[in-house]
């Protein structure tokens, strides 16, 4: 059907404050239901980045990225970007004198996530407005809300840098659709997608499709060679500037491909000098465009291959591959989209069947209408990328599921305009389902109940216990007895050290980070080699404390662990003499202190 052509006024600021003040009600009452055996800070980045920016205001260094109390006794790099801390920073020294130090992080915790999710709703309502026009601002308000993928990254205690990197990467989105038409936005795009680089590498998908979108526009038309040389070279500025500021000129030169660094730069300046060379000369057909801009491309990206072929193996490539098979191919987010409906088929279909709908809207809005195509084809190749990460790894439905709805918004609106003029069963069932066919929630109670209702259903349930257990071990709560101890060297499960530094004063063996490869690797030897290993693992590092969650994988033990492994120990109860048991009786934590031999 043919609409209205979308309108520029502004969004309307009433609308995005009530649907923000609703969800930010919903979100707040559900983290205060959960009582004091729930986590606040329930994910181990969030818990590390408020060790991170508490150690910043303490005096560590803005260069040093060493977290000193991970890897005991020798400290971890930790590979995030400042960026993040600066405003936490802002906030903690704002609510520590007037709140206390441990109020004022939950204050934080709830703070910023929402104010960040303010943002993301007018951003939302803004791009949606653009190509869909007013009517479609309520949805692309209120189905966000409805998204498993979108609560989890704002919800309070999420303090960690993907909210952030969401909201850069649809404001990169939304320059990229804007520039179109208004080729300023191009140079806004262009530092947006530097910016996201700079905060995470996870974002690089969406910097790729921008500059692709970037190049088609000048391919279509010959017109927009300043659209497409303002994002290339305002995109090496961008990074350049980033470059400067994470890391000290000593290290500027430091090649690294899971953090922004000389590689990325490189394929900055590739962009910046092909898009510039490509905009200075006159062809006049686009297949000639097309051409040459794959040659200067693909003449670059070689170069930078060349230079740093390392990276051809992805950010992960230099980790230990005994960690990459027994560690990362455990985490559930990081397997395929597919595989992962098995293991959590509610959240998994709810964040990726609106996607994949959205996908065919498009292309189906692209060959019906031609009105705005442009525009919408640019939509749709950041949709594409996006979808692309997603199916590959589930965790990048974060990053697709906000590019969907300006589909869901458009379709929405077909589907009541249909009504209107037409009122039947059919067209209400049609205005029903687009609503619902992009309503997260809903689509995973649907999914859960029936799995629940399956023989697999049991499983299902005890997995859920033993997330519950899993979840009372990362309570402040938990922490109280450790916190009261002298500073001591701790070993314990990976998920179970950004907590212990967070809420106790003591140093940890290993985090989940994958620049403390020494210490992840002794955290598994720990647990899963012969005890005598175990015991010279904790003498090298002068441990002193053995701390677990008996619910946490490593204490479980691996398929393949000794038979006189620390895990196999523990659970026949035969743990050595050496091992003393000082936990106090109503912790969810046990406590195990290192006696001499």
């Amino acid at each position: 059907m043919r609409q209205p052509s979308p309108v520029r006024s502004g969004v309307d600021l009433r609308l995005v404050l009530a649907v923000f003040a609703l969800a930010s009600a919903m979100l707040v009452w559900r983290s205060l239901s959960g009582g004091e055996a729930t986590p606040f800070f329930s994910d181990t980045d969030d818990a590390m980045r408020m060790v991170v920016v508490r150690d910043f205001l303490g005096g560590q260094a803005w260069y040093d990225p060493i977290q000193h109390r991970l890897n005991t006794p020798w400290g971890a790099e930790i590979h995030w970007s400042r960026l993040v801390d600066l405003p936490l920073a802002g906030l903690l020294a704002l609510f520590t004198p007037w709140l206390g130090p441990d109020a004022a992080l939950v204050a934080i915790g709830y703070v910023w996530p929402l104010l960040l999710l303010a943002v993301l709703l007018w951003l939302s309502a803004g791009l949606t407005q653009r190509l869909v026009g007013p009517e479609g601002v309520l949805p692309a308000l209120i189905l966000p809300v409805l998204s498993p993928a979108v609560t989890a990254e704002f919800v309070p205690g999420r303090v960690d840098h993907h909210n952030v990197v969401i909201l850069l990467t649809l404001a990169t989105i939304w320059a990229g659709v804007e520039a179109v038409r208004r080729p300023r936005f191009a140079i806004l795009g262009g530092l947006l997608a530097a910016t996201a680089l700079a905060i995470a590498t996870e974002s690089l998908p969406v910097i790729v499709a921008a500059v692709v979108v970037s190049g088609l526009l000048w391919v279509a038309d010959p017109h927009k060679a300043g659209t497409m040389r303002g994002f290339g070279l305002a995109f090496l500025a961008g990074m350049a500037i980033h470059l400067a500021i994470y890391r000290p000129p000593a290290r500027w030169l430091e090649a690294a491909c899971d953090v922004l660094s000389p590689v990325y730069l490189a394929f900055a300046a590739v962009v910046a000098v092909a898009f510039t060379l490509a905009s200075l000369l006159r062809l006049s057909a686009p297949w000639q465009r097309l051409l040459l801009l794959a040659l200067l491309g693909g003449l670059g990206s070689a170069a930078v291959v060349a230079l740093y072929p390392q990276c051809l193996k992805g950010p992960y490539g230099a980790l230990d591959p005994w960690l990459q098979l027994h560690w990362l191919a455990g985490i559930t987010e990081a397997k395929p989209w597919v595989l992962s409906l098995f293991e959590l088929p509610g959240y998994v279909a709810a964040v990726g069947l609106p996607v994949l709908l959205a996908l065919g809207v498009v292309a189906w809005r692209l060959w019906r209408q031609p009105q705005d195509r442009p525009e919408w084809a640019a939509l749709l190749l950041f949709m594409l990328a996006t979808a692309l990460v997603m199916l590959a790894q589930v965790r990048g439905a974060r990053l697709a599921i906000m590019p969907a709805m300006p589909a869901a918004a458009w379709l929405i609106v077909s589907a009541r305009h249909h009504y209107l003029r037409r009122a039947s069963i059919g067209s209400v069932a049609g205005l029903v389902g687009s609503w619902l066919g992009f309503a997260g929630v809903l689509i995973a109670v649907l999914v859960t109940v029936g799995v629940n209702l399956a023989p697999s259903g049991v499983a299902a349930a005890a997995d859920a216990a033993a997330r519950q257990s899993r979840e009372a071990c990362l309570a402040p709560a938990a922490f109280a007895d450790l916190a009261a101890l002298p500073p001591e060297r701790i070993m314990s499960p990976i998920d179970l050290g950004s907590h212990l530094l967070l809420y106790t004063p003591h140093a940890v063996v290993a985090a989940p980070y994958h620049r403390n490869e020494r210490g992840v690797r002794d955290a598994f030897r720990f647990f899963n080699d012969p005890i005598d290993e175990a015991r010279a693992i904790l003498t090298a590092r002068g441990i002193g404390l053995v701390v677990i969650c008996p619910a946490m994988p490593e204490v479980s033990g691996l398929s393949d662990r000794a038979p006189d492994s620390f895990a196999a120990l523990y659970e026949q109860g035969r743990l050595p003499a050496w091992l003393a048991d000082v936990s106090l009786p109503d912790s969810p934590l046990r406590v195990f202190a290192v006696l001499p031999q």
